[in-house]
C-alpha cells in the first residue's frame, strides 16, 4: 500500500513551515520552503527552469509598464529584460540618460550609457554583448 502522501504533505507543512525567503534551520543550514535544505539538497533543473519563468514573467510585467520599452523591437526588448533580471526592475529604471536615448531612438547613445556605469564594470561581458544589440538591434549567434 503506498503512503498517504497528502497526510504527510499536511504534516510536512504544519510542522516545517512555509518560509518564502532562505533561513538557517535548527543545525545552521540555509533552507527555504518547506525546509528544503538548500546547501545538501539544492534544487533540481526542472525546479530551477520553474524559477527561472516565473522571475522572467516578473521582470516582464514590470517592464510592459514603461512607454519606452513597449515601442521597442523584441530584441532591443530582451536586453532590457536581461538588465531587468540582473539589476532589478528599479535599478535598471535609474539608467535615465539611456532610456532618454532609447525615447529619442538613439541607440548607439543608448548603448554608450549602459557601459558608462557601475554595472558594466561588475558584469564585463554580459554588458559589452548587452550594449552592442541595443545599438545594433541584432544578435550575433
Amino acid at each position: 500500500m503506498p503512503m498517504n502522501r497528502e497526510l504527510l504533505r499536511s504534516q510536512l507543512e504544519r510542522h516545517e513551515g512555509l518560509r518564502l525567503k532562505p533561513y538557517r534551520d535548527t543545525v545552521g543550514k540555509m533552507t527555504v520552503g518547506y525546509g528544503r535544505n538548500l546547501e545538501d539538497v539544492g534544487i533540481s533543473r526542472d525546479e530551477a527552469d520553474f524559477m527561472l519563468d516565473n522571475d522572467i514573467d516578473q521582470v516582464e510585467q514590470y517592464l510592459k509598464t514603461v512607454d519606452e520599452y513597449s515601442e521597442l523591437d523584441e530584441v532591443r526588448q530582451t536586453v532590457l529584460a536581461n538588465m531587468a533580471f540582473n539589476l532589478g526592475f528599479y535599478g535598471l529604471m535609474a539608467f535615465r540618460k539611456m532610456w532618454q536615448a532609447i525615447a529619442r531612438q538613439d541607440y548607439t547613445e543608448a548603448a554608450k550609457q549602459m557601459l558608462d556605469s557601475r554595472w558594466a564594470c561588475q558584469v564585463g561581458n554580459r554588458a559589452q554583448e548587452l550594449a552592442n544589440i541595443m545599438r545594433t538591434g541584432e544578435v550575433q549567434r
